[in-house]
Parts: structure tokens; sequence; C-alpha cells
């Protein structure tokens, strides 16, 4: 194993390296992979792709095959059916022996970070290439190019016990680092760290994504994270892909019931005063809940009901944020139509406007 030095582009790859990467060969590609154990399907048919340089979010509730599922793509689990290739390579039916080399082009980072207790940070980093059979002074090089990646070049000769959550990930994810991996395996490698934390290592992971072109798959329970740092998310539900998108485009209009049920702590809900007095009898105001992505999310919209239909209308309650830089929002709006305008109209233009728009009801008097 040839380990080369760390060449690190601070401004990160350039959009002619991105697009090149992003028109070549996927590094990871399931094939209708299923697994069960006993009777139940702990994968059942899963199709996906992640290219060279994404960063994928895997999300679902306990025991929708997250775990499963990583286990397959590091060769730890061989599927019952289907195929997994890492580089194009099939792996599902390779040897142990065979296996080892394709595992050094997967780095883990794990959630309770699975470090040595009697061997120093800078030892932990260095494993890897000790294995492989990597001179100790190469190794030990290496380990301290990684350390200071990831913001601990003064802690290579601290031991596990000596340091802090986030700095033990941090060594965990220099570890991951140190065969220069193809892929970067994380398996809820932020559900045991305090949110402060959860912040850092997210931002770190982006770093490296950035700057290294690294491919990232993210085992998360933790919708928030993969807001945080994925450009697109597959959504897991009793072992089967129940959605599958853009993280900007799932998040403003999810499609699946467990999708929105997993984002329902994220997105505003009407308050459950005004949901109270929500009635299917027409008359007074209607109130409208929006689903609005890019533009149309910072639109003014409440000026063009007045303006388009004289219509008054005001701003109940709701949310604007930016995810993979565009904006994303959900508004609960009130509109009292003019005698000019009927309601259907006023519904037929915001439906116009939003990816989603429901009619919730009507109050004589919203407040």
């Amino acid at each position: 194993m040839n380990v080369q030095p760390l060449h690190i582009d601070a401004a990160g790859p350039g959009p002619d390296a991105a697009a090149a990467a992003a028109a070549g060969p996927p590094v990871v590609e399931l094939a209708g992979v299923s697994k069960r154990f006993g009777q139940r399907a702990a994968l059942d048919e899963v199709t996906l792709t992640v290219r060279r340089g994404e960063v994928l979010g895997i999300i679902g509730r306990s025991g929708a095959g997250k775990s499963t599922l990583i286990r397959c793509l590091n060769g730890l689990e061989r599927p019952d059916a289907g195929e997994v290739r890492i580089e194009g390579r099939a792996i599902s039916r390779l040897s142990e022996r065979e296996l080892q080399p394709m595992r050094r082009r997967i780095g883990m980072i794990f959630q309770h970070f699975n470090l040595l207790a009697n061997s120093t940070a800078a030892e932990n980093v260095a494993l890897p290439l000790k294995i492989a059979g990597i001179a100790k002074a190469e190794r030990m090089r290496r380990a301290g190019e990684l350390l200071d990646l990831v913001g601990l070049s003064d802690r290579g000769g601290a031991y596990p016990a000596q340091l802090s959550g986030g700095q033990k990930q941090r060594v965990g994810i220099a570890r991951a680092l140190a065969a220069e991996p193809a892929l970067l395996l994380s398996d809820e490698a932020t559900s045991a760290l305090d949110p402060e934390t959860t912040g850092q290592i997210l931002e770190l992971l982006r770093d490296i994504n950035r700057r290294l072109g690294l491919t990232v798959a993210l085992v998360t329970h933790e919708m928030e994270v993969v807001r945080e740092i994925a450009s697109r998310v597959v959504v897991l539900e009793n072992g089967h892909v129940a959605e599958e998108g853009e993280v900007c485009r799932v998040f403003a209009d999810p499609q699946a019931p467990i999708t929105a049920t997993l984002l329902r702590s994220l997105r505003p809900e009407l308050p459950a005063d005004l949901a109270a007095r929500l009635t299917s009898t027409l008359g007074g105001e209607a109130v409208f809940r929006l689903d609005l992505v890019g533009e149309a999310a910072r639109a003014p919209l409440l000026a063009e009901l007045a303006g388009r239909f004289g219509a008054e209308a005001r701003l109940l309650h709701g949310g604007i944020e930016t995810i993979q830089g565009r904006p994303v929002a959900r508004l609960f709006v009130a509109v009292r139509p003019s005698p000019a305008a009927d309601l259907a109209a006023i519904a037929a233009f915001l439906a116009s406007r939003a990816t989603r728009s429901d009619l919730l009801g009507h109050v004589s008097s919203a407040s």
C-alpha cells in the first residue's frame, strides 16, 4: 500500500472537477439488495447509487434497515439477493481475503468512537496503516497530517481518556481517512454528542468533503443532520426505499408519509389554538398551508394576492430556511377573498406558486 502525502486544496474542487466527478462512474451501486434475518426482511430490494464526491444521507426509524445496509456496504453482511458494487467491483461474492483490500477503500466513523484506550490519538489514527504494513515513520507522518486536518495537531500524544467526546470523534474521522478511502461511511456518528459538538463535527465532515472531494454516506435517524450536510437523501422504511431525492426537494415536498413524519419536528405546523378553530364551513378567512422552494419562497406572495385579487391576506405562522443554498419555506396564510375574486381562483394561484398548497379550512376571525 502506497500512502501519498496529504494534498489539500483550500478552495475545494473546482466546478469542472466536480462536474467531471459527477459524470464519472459511481462509487457505490446497490442493485436489488435484499437481506433477511429469519422471517424479517431487513432490506427489501434496495437499489441506489452514490456518485463520487456526493454526500448521501440515509435515514429511517430504528429497525428500518440502516445498520444492515451499512454492513452490506462494508462487506460485513452478504445480501441474500442483489449486488453490492464498490468502485465498479462486486463485493458480495468475494472471499474474506479478497475483501480486505476493498475494505481499505472504505473508511468508517462510529457512534461510540471505537478508539483503543491504551493507544495515543496518533497511534489510533495510524492503526489502519499499521495493519496494512506501512513503516512506522511513514504512518506516524500520515497520522500527524490527518490530526492537523481535523484540528487536533496538538493532541497526538493524548490518550482517549484525556479527550472530549468531540475530540474523540475527530480522531475517529482522522483514522477513517488514514488509508485514503474512496468512501467514508458515518454510522450515527453524531448521536452520542451534544448539539454544539454535533454542529462542529458536521462542519468538519462538510469541509473534508469539499476539500478532498471525498464521497460520504451518513446513516442517521436525525433529519436535522441530513439537512445540515447531505446533498441527497434516501429514506428507508421496513427495509425498502420509501423516498429518495435531493434534500432541498424532499424537505420542501415530502412524498412518503414516513418522510413527512420524520420531518415533523423540523417544519412549522399550524399552532394548536388556530387548528382547533378550523371549520369546513365557507366564510371568513380561508387558511392555506404553503410549501415553497427557490425564488417562490422569497416572493412577495401576500402583496401579489392583494394586487391580483384585491384579497386581504396575512401570514399566520411559518418560516424560511436555506437548504443546499436554496430557500425553503412553509407558510400558513389566512386569505379573505374580495367580492371580485372567488376562492377557487385564489387557490389556483397559490397552487401555481407553491410546491404544495393545501386549503386547511376556514375561520371566522383568525388571530
